[in-house]
């Protein structure tokens, strides 16, 4: 009986002894992912609240609704407030119809084989290659070949190309995220193809699609390099007319116009010494993503409500 308990007690003692480790092994690595998580948030708000501080002196309506003119004394974003809204905008149009239907192409229609390969190969490539390469191209193809010039058009061209892969892996992986019964139920139902991904694919995925839609725009915001090759760096505001017709054909020529947007008009400010003028476009800037993160989750969040 002796023997017995010794043995007990010895193997109780290993066992709390290798117990113990695990548990300080645990708690080393639990105080490891807080620290990384608390790291991050702190790098965040140390960034936000020092170009907030430097930039939040010169912000006010008359640097968000006048151009800078050196004749008038005047310092202000407008013009290049309105670009970045026409770049965002056409682009995201542009890319989500082609990158949202090469996904449901890929996902639902697409047979396994070299050509689904070749297209998933090609879509990879485009979403490694650098900012400043698709410039060069859109430089040259759409501006020198395409005859655009340094426009609006040419930017937005060139940037659909940039961010058209990362919508498409977006969408693949909601689509992906679908359970399967889904689908063989609408199918077992009578459900054709196209009505299987409009009434029930998409809107399922809708959450994940909008995810990719606002990586994209992150991107689209903070590009400067392609833009500087394909959309130039004007600030002129166009032309509005006095009447409705005027003002919509003002809008419309302005696609064809040159114009920097609101990263443009920071690196430029940055290089002429204009420091108080970049940290306040940077605060503009960090205020559009935030916008934008607010009105996802807002759209996450009203479609967990409807689904419960």
């Amino acid at each position: 009986m002796v023997r017995s308990a010794q043995k007990s007690g010895e193997k109780n003692g290993v066992f709390y002894l290798i117990s113990e480790k695990k548990r300080i092994g645990e708690l080393f690595l639990l105080a490891a992912i807080y620290g990384a998580a608390y790291c991050s948030v702190f790098l965040l708000l140390g960034i936000i609240g020092y170009v907030f501080f430097r930039g939040f002196r010169i912000l006010s309506m008359q640097f968000l609704l006048s151009v800078t003119s050196y004749l008038k004394g005047t310092t202000g974003i407008a013009g290049n407030l309105l670009n970045t809204l026409y770049i965002i905008v056409l682009t995201l149009l542009a890319a989500v119809v082609i990158g949202v239907g090469t996904a449901v192409y890929l996902s639902e229609y697409a047979q396994p084989g070299w050509a689904v390969r070749l297209l998933t190969f090609a879509i990879d490539t485009l979403a490694g290659i650098p900012s400043v390469i698709f410039g060069l191209f859109g430089m040259v193809f759409f501006g020198q070949v395409a005859g655009l010039g340094f426009s609006l058009l040419n930017g937005v061209l060139t940037l659909t190309l940039m961010v058209m892969p990362l919508i498409v892996r977006n969408t693949q992986d909601a689509l992906r995220a679908v359970p399967e019964g889904y689908r063989k139920g609408a199918l077992g139902l009578g459900a054709t193809k196209w009505q299987l991904i409009r009434r029930i694919l998409l809107p399922s995925s809708r959450s994940g699609i909008l995810t990719g839609v606002l990586l994209a725009a992150g991107r689209i915001i903070g590009e400067s390099a392609a833009l500087l090759f394909t959309a130039g760096s004007a600030r002129i505001l166009p032309v509005w007319g006095s009447g409705f017709g005027e003002m919509s054909g003002g809008l419309c020529r302005k696609i064809l116009e040159p114009g920097g947007t609101l990263t443009v008009e920071l690196y430029l400010s940055m290089q002429n010494g204009e420091y108080e003028t970049a940290f306040g476009i940077g605060c503009v800037l960090i205020l559009l993503i935030f916008l934008m993160n607010s009105l996802l989750k807002l759209v996450c969040r009203q479609e967990e409500n409807e689904k419960q």
